[in-house]
């Protein structure tokens, strides 16, 4: 199978479109890629010949914009297919999310047994041998509070074990990204030291952890907060809960679900507001995305999609139909400065989960991932690893 990396050759240069990447926006600006990597940016017409030369107005139109690749730290699935159920799936569900400009994304698996949850963690850590798109794995479970259970299966939750915890985590062979648990559980503490340790992000999640606690699991190392006003404590005038908590915490950030059902717009601006430089666009989709209305599987629950809107049999929220790109949309709409969009989108998830250094802005060095939009943030060009993927 030939790799957005392996199948990136020669230069190319992306000019007269407006950048916006590292919180700024440049007008009128280039960049240009070469054998995979970011070899250098600039303004005007200064920048030089090369292998392929594409014009962002023209193919965009007026007001071209060019951001770096959007990077997804938590989702399930998409195209029909859910990040479960094998490789042919997980690379059914990418391709469907890079077309609308995730060019990488963590592969979120759902509670299951510790069996098949060990199985499923190394086999995404043998996929991410030929498949550069995948950053590593997140368990959002088995670690969950149940009365916060979500669509995850109560059959399947637990409080954490350390040697259950090291076995998941050993299974991925080093690439298990983030893990979602309840910190108030027996064992919540110490499971997030263990995390920490394997060089993961802990998240907070799922949980009914009061405000004590929380700041306690942020002390043992946690620095994500899953799905933020999803599955937990509700914000209360004398009880903050887990969103004002993390918001006030510079070390967390904060995953939000910008597809105005999980989070009215006026709480996507709130969150950005709260905790700014540290809100991380998620979609959380499941197999529905980018497909029908219909009937689901995800994990051992059966999901019903209608208008959109995934729900178990119990009536809770099943992740979500989202793509990044709708995600930015909605953001912007809901008062959400372009270049703050598009930094929770980039630079802010891959720093949640270790891979700044490589992803997350249009600047030298840095992997050749960008997506080209419209004026309106339509999807025109998605690069990953300086190969055209869309």
């Amino acid at each position: 199978m030939s790799t957005p990396e392996t199948s990136a050759h020669g230069s190319i240069v992306i000019h007269s479109a407006r950048i916006v990447s590292g919180g700024a926006i440049v007008e009128d600006g280039w960049v240009r890629f070469e054998e995979g990597l970011i070899a250098g940016r600039g303004t005007g017409s200064s920048w030089g010949a090369a292998d392929v030369v594409i014009d962002a107005a023209e193919t965009a139109g007026a007001g071209a914009i060019l951001t770096p690749g959007f990077v997804d730290i938590h989702g399930h699935g998409g195209a029909g297919t859910a990040f479960d159920d094998g490789a042919e799936a997980i690379r059914t569900a990418r391709a469907m999310h890079r077309a609308h400009g995730t060019t990488r994304a963590v592969v979120s698996l759902i509670t299951a047994t510790l069996d098949l949850l060990a199985d499923r963690v190394a086999a995404v850590a043998d996929l991410m041998q030929t498949d550069h798109d995948l950053l590593g794995s997140h368990l959002e479970g088995p670690f969950l509070d149940l009365g916060h259970k979500g669509a995850h299966d109560p059959e399947l939750l637990r409080a954490p074990v350390a040697d259950e915890v090291q076995r998941l985590l050993e299974a991925g062979r080093g690439t298990v990204r983030q893990v979602t648990l309840a910190p108030e559980l027996d064992g919540g503490l110490e499971a997030i030291r263990i995390v920490v340790a394997a060089g993961a992000a802990a998240a907070v999640g799922h949980t009914d952890a009061d405000d004590d606690t929380l700041r306690a699991a942020f002390d043992a190392g946690a620095t994500i907060l899953t799905h933020a006003f999803n599955a937990m404590r509700p914000v209360h005038h004398r009880t903050p809960g887990p969103v004002l908590t993390a918001a006030h915490d510079e070390r967390v950030t904060l995953e939000a679900i910008a597809d105005n059902i999980h989070l009215h717009p006026q709480i996507i601006k709130l969150v950005f507001d709260e905790a700014p430089g540290r809100v991380a666009l998620i979609t959380d989709a499941m197999a529905a995305a980018g497909s029908a209305d219909g009937d689901y599987m995800l994990g051992s629950l059966h999901v019903t999609v209608r208008g959109g809107i995934a729900r178990v049999d119990s009536g809770s929220i099943a992740g979500s139909t989202l793509t990044q790109d709708v995600a930015l949309r909605n953001a912007v709409a809901a008062g959400v400065p372009l270049a703050d969009a598009v930094e929770a989108l980039t630079r802010t998830p891959a720093r949640a989960i270790g891979v700044a250094g490589q992803l997350g802005l249009l600047d030298e060095g840095y992997l050749a991932d960008a997506v080209l939009l419209s004026a309106e943030l339509d999807v025109s060009g998605v690069w990953t690893g300086a190969a055209l993927t869309r």
